[in-house]
């Protein structure tokens, strides 16, 4: 049984919630992962341009001034998109988290993206998964010494919930990784905004495109494809896109898998932390906010990734309804639209070893 350490909204004893996130850092034992002059990765998510639901970087400069007492030099980070947003590649990336509030100024630590200018700096990892026998991870997660994971739980799209694993799986890998998570997805063009330029052709690693001479347009052999998505971060014209498809549960399974190459990885150099507030039933890629499903409850933090977002599931489950009437119903929170049960997320991970379902709730106000 992982303990588990909950702050809850409001204040106590003269403490809000920002003050009391330096003594979860505490209570959690999460300095005791960082030495003294160690580059500590603070792992967040900087929201989509138009987005207001990420978790804001006043609560995050809490974090990294934590870690700075411990010793280290903290840095912030997220990795580049497969979809046609604002962060797709380090440039727009940079842009949109210095527009929703993370630099250095405001945080106390600079931005780092992760896997680089165009999603290609990447450290292969070795697992023995039934999906993957090795993973990418983003070449500054893999480099650094400690790792801060910093999650805002909410919904997801195709795989229900998402939480730690979700915020590793996806958003500390490769885009080779995050295509293989989406099932049957592969790339495609848009014909009314291919240019013919040919620099995907030039950066195909499988040489799976070609321009056509007779329409000028770049077609992609599927059966040539190897999933890397290096297409759809160098098109200059944005007009490569992914198809999102897939089903829900084998999506989970397969995050789970990528977000353990990171765990391991940053063994004995990792803690978390989760977010309970503005619970948005879709994440924070959309460039839009949907109103939250359940009022605000707090913010959690834990050792263990995966007692965490059991923790984390269990108390938006069990909070009252918020303004959203959607969600009313509890069983409705954290249901797969592509189809199966998120929960397979959790066993998967205590399957392999990454942590247990079993917690025990420590509420540091009492």
């Amino acid at each position: 049984m992982s303990d588990v350490y909950f702050a809850p909204v409001g204040a106590f004893k003269d403490k809000g919630l920002i003050q009391k996130i330096p003594l979860l850092f505490r209570k959690a034992g999460s300095s005791e992962i960082i030495e003294d002059g160690d580059l500590v990765a603070v792992k967040v998510h900087f929201g989509e341009l138009g987005s207001s639901s990420f978790i804001p970087g006043f609560y995050v400069r809490e974090i990294v001034e934590a870690v700075k007492v411990g010793g280290g030099k903290p840095f912030l980070t997220d990795t580049g998109t497969l979809y046609l947003g604002k962060r797709r590649n380090a440039y727009d990336h940079l842009n949109t988290a210095r527009s929703n509030g993370f630099t250095q100024a405001s945080t106390g630590a600079p931005v780092i993206i992760g896997d680089g200018l165009r999603g290609s700096d990447v450290k292969q990892v070795e697992i023995s998964g039934d999906y993957f026998d090795h993973v990418d991870i983003a070449g500054a997660i893999a480099q650094a010494d400690s790792l801060v994971v910093v999650t805002h739980i909410t919904g997801h799209d195709l795989t229900g919930f998402a939480g730690t694993f979700k915020n590793l799986g996806m958003g500390a890998v490769g885009r080779k990784v995050k295509l293989a998570i989406h099932e049957a997805v592969k790339p495609v063009v848009k014909k009314d905004d291919c240019t013919a330029c040919a620099v995907c052709v030039k950066n195909c690693p499988a040489d799976a495109i070609a321009i056509d001479p007779k329409d000028r347009i770049a077609v992609i052999d599927l059966d040539k494809c190897i999933g890397c998505g290096e297409c759809v971060g160098v098109c200059p014209e944005r007009a490569v896109v992914v198809k999102w498809s897939g089903e829900g549960e084998k999506a989970n399974m397969k995050l789970i898998e990528a977000a353990s190459a990171v765990v391991r990885q940053k063994k004995g150099r990792i803690t978390y932390f989760s977010f309970l507030l503005n619970v948005s039933p879709s994440c924070d890629c959309w460039n839009y906010s949907k109103a939250p499903m359940v009022p605000d409850i707090g913010v959690l933090a834990s050792s263990d990734p995966v007692s965490i977002d059991q923790a984390a599931a269990d108390m938006v489950k069990s909070a009252p309804g918020g303004i959203n009437e959607a969600f009313r119903d509890p069983e409705l929170r954290f249901k797969v639209p592509a189809g199966g049960s998120w929960e397979v997320q959790l066993k998967k991970a205590e399957e392999m070893g990454l942590g247990e379902r079993e917690y025990r709730l420590i509420n540091i106000d009492e």
